[in-house]
């Protein structure tokens, strides 16, 4: 699918063809679709599908007559039919007078500015309005961190008798999703550190210092997600404990059972034994059984008390 926005008095409205200041919008295009544009603007097949490769990598290329920028953006995905996060490419080509925008989803990261709701966004000016794409793209990362943590959060408020192995699962797919988001962010610093370089990119001072402000959220963004990488590993140790020391305690209350039954089936077994009455304590004596049977009684008790005095049962 394509679109053309235009922006006029920071309004931004859909054009029906590609002109000069217009703003392309590709989202999920076909092969014949990248080669119309690739045609009209005189840009590479293959710069235009290369966000379409999930396994592309952020990088950007100067190209003779445009700019190729690609860095990874975070998503939305249904994982173990559960929502989680993961990364996409976003392409982003610079040419003399369009700016187009290559993506397989149609990300919030964009659709703050299909709905007007960037402050300062003008179509025309293309390096400014890159520059506003990856800071939307670093809030976006932070944004979903803090969803992450939350998520962590409520996990780890069940630790204790309400500790299940689905938790263990929830937080290794919560880490995994960090994983994803270090490698992308790292990948677009790079990218950005770039484009402070790049002398052939003609900067304004006010874009200049955008980008620093999309530098330093980005770094903060990577930031976060190692002390929540950090927390999530800790989280996962402790709640490894709490299993282990609860399986612990379960063997420990079984081993006192034991123990403790062990005490009627010794006497009983004693008595039990094939040999002469008269040599058998109380074999001859009134209600010897029931004697018996309280003298056990009275040991499994003693032996009760003494394990739970040792605090093992």
């Amino acid at each position: 699918m394509i679109k053309f926005f235009k922006t006029d008095d920071q309004i931004i409205h859909e054009e029906k063809r590609l002109d000069d200041g217009v703003w392309v919008q590709m989202i999920c295009p076909t092969r014949q679709e990248c080669e119309e544009i690739a045609d009209a603007l005189n840009v590479d097949i293959d710069d235009v599908q290369a966000a379409l490769d999930q396994e592309e990598s952020s990088r950007i290329e100067l190209q003779d007559g445009y700019t190729l920028i690609l860095v990874d953006i975070p998503t939305v995905e249904i994982r173990h039919e559960k929502k989680t996060y993961t990364t996409i490419p976003l392409g982003i080509i610079l040419c003399d007078d369009v700016i187009v925008t290559v993506c397989t989803e149609d990300t919030p990261v964009l659709q703050n500015f299909v709905a007007n709701r960037v402050r300062e966004f003008s179509t025309k000016k293309r390096l400014r309005f890159v520059y506003q794409i990856l800071y939307r793209t670093a809030s976006t990362y932070q944004i979903n961190l803090r969803v992450i943590d939350k998520r962590r959060t409520e996990i780890e408020d069940r630790i204790g008798e309400h500790t299940a192995d689905a938790d263990l699962i929830d937080l290794h797919e919560l880490e995994s999703t960090l994983v994803y988001f270090a490698t992308s962010l790292r990948a677009n610093g790079v990218v950005l550190d770039r484009l402070t370089r790049y002398k052939r990119l003609e900067q304004y001072p006010e874009d200049k210092e955008l980008l620093e402000d999309v530098i330093v959220e980005n770094q903060q963004a990577i930031e976060m997600t190692t002390i929540y990488r950090d927390i999530i590993n800790g989280t996962r140790e402790l709640m490894s404990s709490v299993i282990d020391n609860r399986l612990n305690n379960v063997m420990k209350y079984l081993t006192s059972i034991t123990i403790v039954m062990a005490i009627p089936t010794i006497i009983s077994g004693i008595w039990g034994m094939n040999v002469d009455a008269q040599w058998m304590p109380f074999a001859h004596t009134p209600h010897g059984f029931l004697i018996i049977c309280l003298l056990t009684l009275l040991i499994c008790i003693i032996t009760m008390l003494v394990l739970r005095k040792k605090k093992m049962l």
